[in-house]
């Protein structure tokens, strides 16, 4: 090997060596989520449904902001005002950037969960957080795309049923891409750490 074929070789692996620190450095840099990371996945992609206001709505209603979304019904005895009061507790962790955080909750059971029920019912966690519902039929092609169980468990009258249903909150970037699950019961710290990092982004 001569002398200039001797240099280009030892740039060419100064270049390689370069490049490779780039992409471990790019590696070890990504996002370490407490919760599950959904990026990529190819369902629980947005939805059409209508508030407690009687406004139609959609993921990007929401642009700029992380969403948080939840289901649920009101007449939940601890899942979901559990779940919603520990969101309301992550908006406070965040700080003025709690500002950017958007709460949906959508009802699995719209025979009770009138609009006015659940904007009483959004009112005991923070004001600006929205519920959402739609009609029985579209309700159950949303759960099919959001992966989403639920089934009606009757009671001792017709009214006094309860609701089994999934609990966890899907998480959407400020661009309306889903990007994590987060299971019932991991607490407000880790999420709103997760949202941190997602507003970073």
């Amino acid at each position: 090997m001569n002398k200039r074929s001797a240099l280009k070789f030892i740039a060419a692996c100064a270049c390689m060596a370069g490049a490779t620190g780039i992409i471990s450095a790019c590696s070890e840099n990504r996002p370490g989520f407490s919760a599950i990371d959904l990026t990529g996945a190819d369902y629980a992609r947005d939805f059409a449904l209508t508030d407690h206001n009687g406004q139609p709505r959609s993921l990007k209603d929401f642009a700029g902001k992380v969403v948080v979304l939840f289901f649920g019904y009101t007449q939940c005895p601890d899942v979901c005002p559990t779940s919603m009061a520990e969101l309301a507790e992550v908006k406070k962790l965040l700080g003025q950037d709690g500002e950017r955080l958007q709460g949906l909750f959508v009802t699995v059971d719209p025979a009770r969960d009138t609009p006015a029920v659940l904007k009483a019912y959004m009112a005991n966690f923070d004001p600006t957080f929205l519920a959402l519902y739609t009609t029985p039929e579209k309700l159950e092609a949303l759960a099919k795309e959001y992966k989403v169980y639920f089934k009606k468990v009757d009671g001792k009258t017709p009214t006094s049923y309860t609701m089994d249903h999934s609990a966890g909150s899907y998480v959407y970037d400020t661009h309306g891409k889903l990007r994590l699950y987060t299971r019932y019961g991991t607490g407000a710290a880790p999420l709103a750490a997760d949202i941190r990092l997602l507003l970073q982004q």
